[in-house]
């Protein structure tokens, strides 16, 4: 891939994040098409993206298909999965049956297994590390929370390393207004991510407050036990604090105020799954493979899938019901 050369961007999974990425590289010029799924993709075949900000509302040029095969990935095109991780397994498969090995795949996805997953089936992988306040409860709409600057999105070679493939994608982005550069450690920048992401379940059962409790700090601290123990290194408080004093505050867009994290969203939205066990069920699964205890991980990780599979309402729960249960 020389500088010349155009990219497509293939959006697998244009939700709040996908739908962000993938419309604001529509709108800087760059060629999109997204797959999506549902009364989704029958919005956008019909109305289009509409992308709000704090400051507009977009129509990209997308094009919408319904699976990878209508994509059809090719040489040179970059293929992001946006989709919630516990979907990422037979995205891979569907797509790895209609792409081949030199197609260059980027996680944008919470968690740390993703990048594992999408490795067995494709040698370029790459790892994005997403800070990204983003909407979507509607078909076809996505609310992006803040601007000018519309993110984070840093980019690395998956498991290290940065190349070529990685320094496009991370020009191509701040030319779409993310913040973004190409780090050869971005996986130490999402396990830090992952320790933000312990609170999701926290705020999809109990609401943003819950994230102020010592619930999530008693989360974290067994995440930092489990990473010493299993030798992991994630970027320190200061990086991180560092990294994101650019980003302006978050503001309604299109009317719509930023009222949780996507795992708030999964259950706002009534979709039966939640992404817990990749988020906390990861720290479970280090502390179970290294003897550190868990507790709150745990008792996280059963009332976010009881959640998503009662379709409880979201924020509907006490933090002392949370207290009770890791107590249990």
């Amino acid at each position: 891939m020389c500088e010349a050369e155009a990219v497509r961007y293939i959006i697998y999974g244009p939700g709040a994040i996908g739908g962000s990425i993938g419309g604001r590289l529509a709108a800087s010029g760059q060629e999109v098409v997204v797959i999506a799924r549902g009364a989704h993709l029958e919005a956008l075949r019909t109305r289009g993206l509409a992308l709000w900000t704090p400051e507009e509302e977009l129509h990209p040029p997308v094009t919408a298909v319904g699976t990878p095969a209508e994509a059809a990935p090719g040489p040179g095109d970059v293929v992001v999965l946006a989709m919630k991780s516990q979907g990422t397994e037979a995205a891979v498969i569907e797509l790895a049956a209609v792409a081949g090995p030199d197609v260059a795949v980027v996680c944008a996805q919470n968690g740390v297994e993703n990048e594992r997953v999408t490795l067995r089936r494709f040698p370029r992988t790459y790892a994005l590390c997403v800070v990204l306040p983003a909407t979507h409860l509607e078909p076809g709409v996505v609310n992006l929370h803040i601007a000018p600057v519309s993110g984070i999105l840093d980019v690395g070679r998956y498991p290290v390393g940065v190349d070529e493939i990685a320094e496009r994608i991370s020009a191509d982005l701040r030319a779409a207004s993310f913040e973004s550069r190409a780090v050869d450690d971005v996986m130490r920048w999402k396990y830090r991510k992952l320790l933000n992401n312990l609170g999701n379940a926290l705020d999809a059962a109990c609401g943003m407050e819950a994230r102020g409790t010592d619930l999530f700090h008693q989360a974290r601290e067994e995440a930092r036990a489990c990473y010493r123990a299993a030798g992991v290194a994630s970027a320190s408080t200061e990086e991180d604090r560092q990294r994101r004093e650019s980003l302006p505050p978050l503001r309604p867009a299109g009317g719509v105020e930023h009222q949780g994290s996507s795992s708030w969203q999964s259950l706002a939205r009534g979709t039966g799954s939640i992404e817990a066990d990749w988020l906390n069920g990861e720290i479970v699964l280090m502390g179970r493979l290294h003897g550190v205890p868990t507790p709150v991980n745990e008792a996280l990780v059963r009332i976010a899938n009881r959640m998503a599979r009662e379709r409880i309402i979201p924020g509907s729960l006490r933090v002392e019901d949370i207290q009770a249960e890791v107590a249990a």
